[in-house]
């Protein structure tokens, strides 16, 4: 049977059989090649979505692991150059300049020492200092973020005259100065982080107080005196802003439209807050993208990203909900798909990466454009 065929076949197992499906480990930061392949068969199994039996997913490994790497594109070896076909195109890049409130779709992101420009720059907190986030704030759904459109050019630079405009229902507009004198916050704290901050002033702590009912301040990260390291254990080295974990976000269209494909109610990729969409690959293939190269930078792919309750929360309205991890959890959580990691009750998607590049991001043409080919050097 030719692998089409055989895929074919399992697809149609989905309507008349009712066994629960197991998948593989997807964890790429280390393994041999055979372990590798075995992933990538289990995985090319769950992007079918079809509940085979133990019994038979032994005799499908082989032949959906060989098809599933003339899908990855590039080569998948170890080289530093890219060869051959790209495998996706990034189609479309989102900068979130306020953490947890509305991202911006952009033609393109020049790569700083901390990720895209501007990202997560600034955090609103509470009387405490505390973070608030869509995990306790599910309504920071509904707050608009604007930047000038030139502050995404690689060489542009605010003027007095520039401003960050935010914008929700029921709310006046608030203007946030891109340049400006600024008092400093201490006792700053998001998830691991403490430190200082810049205070956005009184209109802004009033205007988000307001939009949630008690104290509230915005602050931007102190890339002057503040350091704030990403997991060593994952990528030593890189450093953040206000980001969760990670400098960059990847997920694909093919990983969003398989997952849709087996929910009720079709979700948008904002459930899932990356930074860089693309397309053209198979889904999950990302899962298996060790290292890849976006417009001569090099991107390490270096760990599975597990989801909160945020892509719970429906962007348009804030209102939280129980899908689509509800539906994940059936063959995208930690037990089915890295049965020995501890964190079984978690669900994956997408894939955290680092810029090798951002470790001394100076210089012209680190950026990062809609259009541009993704090519794979290692899996």
């Amino acid at each position: 049977m030719g692998q089409f065929s055989l895929l074919k076949s399992v697809k149609n197992r989905k309507a008349s059989s009712s066994s629960t499906g197991n998948n593989g480990d997807s964890d790429m930061v280390e393994g041999e090649s055979a372990e590798r392949k075995s992933r990538a068969a289990l995985l090319a199994v769950s992007t079918l979505h079809s509940p085979l039996p133990h019994s038979l997913l032994a005799c499908f490994c082989a032949a959906i692991a060989s098809f599933l790497s003339s899908l990855l594109g590039g080569g998948g070896g170890g080289g530093e150059e890219p060869s051959g076909e790209p495998a996706a195109t990034v189609a479309s890049i989102l900068i979130y300049p306020v953490k947890s409130c509305r991202g911006v779709s952009v033609p393109q992101a020049p790569v700083t020492s901390t990720g895209f420009r501007w990202d997560r720059q600034w955090l609103v907190v509470n009387a405490k200092g505390r973070a608030l986030t869509q995990r306790v704030k599910p309504k920071m759904a509904l707050i608009e973020v604007e930047l000038p459109p030139a502050a995404f050019d690689e060489d542009w630079q605010p003027t007095p005259d520039s401003y960050m405009v935010i914008r929700a229902p029921g709310m006046d507009t608030l203007k946030v100065p891109l340049v400006a004198e600024r008092a400093t916050l201490d006792d700053v704290s998001v998830w691991e982080w403490s430190g200082s901050a810049y205070d956005e002033g009184g209109e802004a702590a009033e205007w988000f107080s307001n939009y949630f009912g008690k104290p509230s301040r915005l602050v931007r990260f102190k890339e002057e005196t503040e350091i704030r390291p990403t997991d060593p254990k994952y990528a030593q080295g890189y450093k953040l802003t206000f980001t969760d974990a990670f400098p960059f976000l990847m997920a694909s269209q093919g990983s969003l439209d398989a997952l849709n494909e087996i929910l009720k109610e079709p979700v948008p990729i904002n459930r899932f807050r990356p930074n860089i969409v693309v397309d053209g690959c198979h889904p999950y293939s990302e899962d298996l993208w060790k290292t890849i190269k976006i417009n001569k930078l090099t991107f390490d792919g270096v760990k599975l990203c597990d989801r909160c309750k945020v892509p719970t929360v429906n962007q348009e309205n804030g209102i939280l909900g129980t899908e689509p991890t509800e539906t994940m959890l059936t063959f995208r959580s930690g037990e089915v798909i890295r049965p020995s990691h501890k964190n079984k009750h978690k669900v994956y998607f997408g894939k955290n990466l680092v810029c090798k590049e951002s470790v001394s991001a100076k210089g012209k043409g680190r950026i990062v454009k809609v259009g541009d080919p993704v090519y794979v050097l290692q899996t």
